[in-house]
């Protein structure tokens, strides 16, 4: 259904109108997902530098390559697929370096990137609030971990939400590949928590 803000029937005329090059109709497709994109880079990365660095690669590279997007699968596959090879792409080569620290040096000291994030319900009880620490601490280390793809698998799946299936389609493998991905993932999870729970 066309709306104020677009005067397209869909999602596919708006692709196709980006196609052929109105750049309003691009325009449409990039606010309807950039949140979306920002989000995922974000939860992958942790680093709001890189999550806009992605960010912004994945909608050049969507516009460049608009031309071959043939529907063959949707919109959000393929563009969730281009911004996830890039974080893939990030991640390896991270580990390659060992750079990335979460704890980075502020104007007012050190700051771990991830406790940051009060939880507001563990700010009442000291013992909870430790606990929480240790459990974040655990879960930042074991994801650092992981393979660059069961980090992916694991984070689509929990930080997302998105179906097997999708991540399947997202990363270019199968539902079960994806499966059997984020069981390994979890397993390490599991173990590194196991005490904790």
């Amino acid at each position: 259904m066309a709306t104020k803000e677009t005067p397209f029937a869909d999602e596919s005329a708006l692709i196709r109108a980006a196609q052929s090059g109105d750049q309003a109709a691009f325009e449409q497709l990039v606010r309807t997902y950039d949140q979306g994109v920002l989000r995922l880079a974000m939860n992958l990365l942790r680093s709001p530098e890189d999550a806009r660095d992605i960010y912004q690669e994945t909608f050049l590279r969507v516009h460049k390559n608009l031309g071959n997007f043939r529907f063959d699968c949707s919109f959000h596959t393929w563009l969730y697929r281009i911004a996830t090879n890039l974080c893939l792409d990030l991640l390896r080569k991270r580990k390659v370096r060992k750079e990335e620290p979460t704890v980075v040096v502020t104007p007012d000291g050190l700051l771990d990137r991830i406790d940051s994030a009060e939880e507001e319900r563990a700010d009442g009880d000291p013992q909870r609030r430790l606990l929480s620490g240790e459990i974040r601490s655990r879960v930042r280390n074991t994801l650092a971990q992981l393979t660059p793809r069961e980090r992916m698998v694991f984070e689509l799946r929990h930080y997302e939400g998105l179906r097997l299936r999708r991540i399947g389609e997202v990363l270019g493998t199968t539902e079960e590949a994806a499966k059997n991905c984020l069981f390994r993932a979890t397993q390490k999870m599991r173990a590194a928590l196991g005490d904790l729970a």
